[in-house]
């Protein structure tokens, strides 16, 4: 999202390049239900496809494959990093039908419209004024449109067996903290009733929630959250260096022993055409 220096801080988790790698790990892990839904969604060769806050483009480029030469992706994103990114990428995977646009979702028109298809993915929990901006989006599509959305429902179901009480702590002072300084951690709360009002019919809504162990791939993606995030938070005062110090090392128990199981945030797939 936004570019590096000043913009840099206004994005509540960075654009750093430890982030851009944070972000592939979840998209690798996510990559299965993300295909899956873009291809139930009609998403083929040719179409025209709206990357809303694209970020450093794994699934831009996934879409870029996907639609082939005949068919384009706009890749939305206010993060000279990012947008770098996706450069970097298209130019060595081969793709030429990628725009890139310079916005900010929540200030800027939507450059496009008449598109086949809009897909955004954890955006919504960063802005502001989600309603305001799903209208937007859904402007940008052609009638009978698909508007895809990741997004999360429930951030608390993240939790341990055995009980880890310092890393529900973490879930607890997270959800806090995000509500207070970024948005609205369950977002998609928020947007599935408002779909009507955006000029879009809802399709299906399905719930995602996994159970991991240390051995699964899916446990990468708390993973590479959870403790770094503690730090941020105590970076900014939130909590104590201590109390992340703790997070730490509860977590590292909780990965050594062969009986932890996580379950994770319920995320809500939620799919609507544009009536």
């Amino acid at each position: 999202m936004p570019p590096p220096a000043s913009d840099e801080r206004s994005y509540y988790l960075g654009t750093h390049d430890i982030e851009a790698w944070r972000l592939g790990v979840q998209h690798r892990v996510w990559r299965p239900r993300t295909l899956d839904v873009w291809r139930r969604a009609g998403i083929t060769d040719g179409s025209v496809v709206i990357d809303a806050g694209a970020g450093p483009g794994h699934a831009t480029l996934d879409l870029a494959e996907i639609v082939g030469p005949s068919g384009k992706v706009h890749a939305l994103d206010r993060s000279d990093n990012f947008r770098a990114a996706i450069e970097a990428g298209a130019k060595a995977r081969g793709l030429a039908n990628i725009e890139r646009h310079n916005i900010d979702l929540m200030l800027d028109d939507i450059p496009v419209s008449g598109v086949d298809a809009v897909f955004i993915r954890w955006v919504f929990i960063f802005i502001a004024d989600p309603v305001a901006v799903l209208k937007k989006l859904a402007g940008a599509l052609k009638p009978g449109g698909r508007f895809i959305c990741h997004d999360y429902y429930d951030w608390g179901t993240m939790n341990w067996s055995p009980r880890r009480p310092v890393l529900e702590e973490f879930v607890e002072t997270a959800i806090r903290d995000w509500n207070a300084s970024a948005g609205d951690i369950n977002v998609a709360r928020r947007l599935i009733p408002a779909l009507p009002e955006a000029g879009l019919t809802l399709v299906e809504a399905r719930p995602f929630i996994f159970t991991a162990t240390p051995k699964d791939f899916i446990w990468q993606w708390p993973k590479t959250f959870i403790v770094p995030h503690a730090r941020r938070l105590a970076e900014r005062g939130v909590v104590t260096p201590q109390w992340a110090d703790e997070v730490e090392k509860e977590w590292a128990r909780a990965e050594e022993d062969p009986l932890s199981i996580m379950t994770t945030p319920l995320l809500m797939e939620i799919v609507a055409a544009k009536t």
